[in-house]
């Protein structure tokens, strides 16, 4: 068996790498030639990923190999892992752009026998109906009998995925009851296998563990609310009332990353789901909530230092991060706004249009929305993200 995994990306290098370990034969593909280039070399782009260092010095241009080209990848393999981004747009609608090539290409080298498994988080249907739709019209074949196809949901969290693969249970769901037998053989090599019905099983597993988090998260906030409203610290309540049967979650600045922000609206586009809509708004609005209460501590022109542009503390991700419209809000309202995080350089964070925070003794008000750097309490507003 070879086994291509289409994106390398901070969920397809591990998931290469993982594969690597366990002693199968792995191609991996990405149309950023640096980035191959890079891994070809024994380079790490994802340094913070535990783990992921050791395994790509130990198996690469051994039974790990990388390559800029799909449709060679998917003419020597007969198994076929995509796991490519898909964005949502301004109108909060899928861009399958990505997608649709990284299929068309599969389609284009598909044998007979071939295994092709989508780890992308998608909307419902999406594997049995585009994907499916891309590889028949491409190879001829059908798919189900002459070549397989599943679901299997990415479940990691980067800086932890090396890990997970092993401690988290890996959902399997073919379009056929032999297509998910067929993928559930390549991912017992590597990871513990829960097999589900089918492929639109697997697909709303992974929408609802999103939709769950945000959910919760709108809860928390509102909660929040309640608690600055009454008088009551919000950090306490939250201590003494998260126990065996009730959970809180933790209140912040909204929502980010790849994950979270954009999975309910896989469903909120297809139906009526007024919960789960009001959470996805409200959370996005909460970077208005945070924006008025220092309105109403410090004056218009105050110099207010933001510490933490990424999504997560320990990650150097922008995607759907909500520190940058918050900070843009900041600035709108007439605040003088300098930013500052441990993963940015001055440069980066000058190139991205704000003003670089270098004398934190110099700001009004800091706003944390890091947890790795400790300020004066008198001077800091600490917002969770």
């Amino acid at each position: 068996m070879k086994i291509s995994v289409v994106g390398l990306g901070k969920a397809g290098l591990p998931l290469a790498a993982v594969i690597a370990d366990s002693g199968l034969d792995v191609l991996g593909v990405d149309v950023d030639k640096k980035r191959v280039m890079d891994i070809e070399n024994g380079l790490n782009p994802i340094p913070e990923e535990t783990g992921l260092d050791k395994l790509i010095k130990k198996h690469i241009r051994k039974n790990l190999n990388v390559t800029s080209d799909p449709l060679t990848a998917a003419k020597s393999c007969n198994a076929h892992i995509v796991i490519v981004p898909l964005f949502i747009d301004d109108n909060k609608k899928p861009d399958f752009s990505v997608l649709k090539k990284a299929f068309t290409c599969i389609g284009q080298g598909l044998k007979k026998g071939d295994i092709v498994v989508l780890e992308t988080t998608v909307p419902t249907g999406t594997t049995k109906g585009l994907n499916k739709d891309i590889l028949e019209k491409e190879s001829g074949f059908v798919a189900g009998i002459d070549f397989f196809l599943a679901h299997s949901p990415e479940r990691i969290m980067t800086g932890h995925s090396i890990s997970r693969f092993k401690e988290f249970p890996k959902i399997v769901g073919g379009i056929n009851k032999r297509s998910g037998e067929k993928a559930a053989e390549i991912y017992r090599h590597f990871s513990n296998i829960q097999i589900v019905k089918n492929s639109t099983t697997a697909e709303m597993i992974k929408i609802a563990e999103g939709i769950y988090r945000d959910v919760n998260i709108g809860l928390a906030n509102e909660l929040l609310k309640v608690c600055d409203s009454i008088g009551v610290d919000f950090s306490e309540m939250r201590k003494y009332a998260n126990h065996k049967y009730c959970n809180i979650h933790q209140a912040g600045i909204g929502v980010g990353g790849h994950c979270i922000p954009v999975y309910p609206w896989f469903i909120i586009n297809q139906m009526d789901v007024p919960i789960i809509k009001t959470a996805r708004i409200e959370n996005d609005k909460m970077i208005y909530y945070w924006k008025d209460k220092i309105s109403a501590l410090h004056p218009k022109g105050a110099k207010i230092g933001v510490v933490g542009l990424s999504y997560r503390s320990d990650v150097k991700e922008l995607a759907y991060t909500r520190s940058i419209p918050f900070i843009e809000l900041l600035e709108q309202e007439g605040f003088d706004v300098y930013v500052a995080d441990e993963l940015f350089s001055k440069n980066e964070i000058i190139n991205l249009g704000f003003k670089a925070l270098e004398k934190y003794d110099q700001m009004d008000l800091i706003v944390q929305l890091h947890d790795s750097v400790k300020f004066p309490e008198n001077k800091t507003l600490v917002i969770q993200r």
